[in-house]
């Protein structure tokens, strides 16, 4: 992961030193042209553009980094609290209930929980599925059953 990263950062770096160097170019360029359009200006200018879309590349995959990291930590401290196994807990001993009262959950038990909300979000936001057939967009959606179906027969 720290690689990834690091390579991401230089690549940023790389994207955002070039994208400087063309704006720097495009400026000298025009300066030398007395303002004027020719065919150096529209070279150096195409060369930003090609620079610009580099770093944008660039900054998407850092953004994209970043937000995956971010989820990944979030996920981990929702299995830490839910399990019981996090360095936030009361009793740190298993089989005892967390600080909310409630017991903790197996923590595949809460990845499927998870996965189901997740897929539930994504048919929310496509608008597809049964989660947004017939309803009124301002009439909440009936209770979601998280239950599945092992669990039908406890």
């Amino acid at each position: 992961m720290v690689l990834v990263m690091d390579d991401i950062v230089d690549n940023l770096n790389n994207a955002y030193q070039e994208f400087v160097a063309a704006a720097a170019s495009v400026l000298e360029i025009k300066e030398l042209a007395s303002a004027q359009k020719t065919i150096a200006t529209d070279n150096s200018l195409e060369n930003f553009k090609q620079k610009w879309e580099l770093f944008r590349v660039a900054c998407d995959q850092a953004e994209e980094l970043v937000e995956s990291v971010r989820q990944r930590i979030g996920s981990e401290c929702l299995v830490d609290e839910a399990t019981g196994t996090g360095s936030g807990t009361v009793s740190g001993k298993p089989g005892q209930s967390g600080p909310a009262g409630l017991p903790p959950i197996s923590a595949v038990r809460l990845e499927q929980m998870s996965k189901a909300v997740r897929w539930l979000v994504i048919e929310l936001q496509h608008g597809s599925g049964a989660a947004s057939a017939g309803h009124h967009p301002h009439t909440p959606p009936p209770p979601f059953d998280a239950r599945f179906p092992d669990d039908a027969a406890q």
